[in-house]
């Protein structure tokens, strides 16, 4: 292991683990880079479940988030997931990513609204929530925001720059803001 690594990897890697203080993890994910895990939900971890890729942008000025913040809460990840680098998973409620999926630099998961809509009750009301499903073999372009209540199909792809605000159904090619199918893949 060279000295880079140790001092900008290893080391930020082992910080973000001291801080993280998530007490309900189940797995072991595969670290490239700095991840935290907070909340008092449920964060489960299949096998190969990796975040981080050192040839892409911020690996060493970001961290991945994730963030279980009820005792009811739960994120899933399956198989052979593989995050790059400075993403973010937040659920209140349920957040469940399966097998093979792919999600690019940047890119945000929010089960929630942050704060509720209501004026009177943006500052202590309950946010309007609803649970995020990823299916298999999804790949899921750089800089991706997929908000409440949203499920991707399996083998779908999102674009670059893209938010999803609404279901994008399996086998199919979405993109923009909001994300809308622009095709479908054979």
């Amino acid at each position: 292991m060279s000295l880079k690594n140790i001092l900008f990897v290893s080391l930020r890697v082992w910080k973000y683990r001291f801080l993280s203080d998530c007490q309900n993890v189940f797995g072991k994910p595969v670290l490239h880079q700095p991840l935290l895990l907070n909340g008092k939900g449920k964060i489960s971890f299949d096998t190969n479940c990796k975040f981080g890729y050192q040839a892409s942008p911020m690996f060493y000025s970001s961290y991945c988030y994730i963030e279980a913040r009820n005792t009811d809460s739960e994120i899933i990840f399956g198989k052979n997931n593989h995050f790059n680098n400075n993403c973010r998973i937040e659920a209140n409620v349920r957040i469940e990513f399966g097998n093979d999926v792919l999600v690019g630099v940047n890119c945000s998961f929010l089960d929630n609204d942050g704060h509720n809509l209501a004026i009177d009750k943006r500052k202590n009301g309950i946010p309007n929530v609803a649970p995020i499903r990823i299916g298999n073999n999804v790949f899921i372009g750089d800089n991706v925001t997929v908000l409440k209540g949203v499920t991707i199909g399996d083998n779908a792809v999102v674009g670059n720059g893209s938010i999803v605000t609404k279901s994008i159904p399996s086998n199919s090619v979405a993109v923009g803001n909001p994300a809308k199918v622009i095709r479908e893949l054979n």
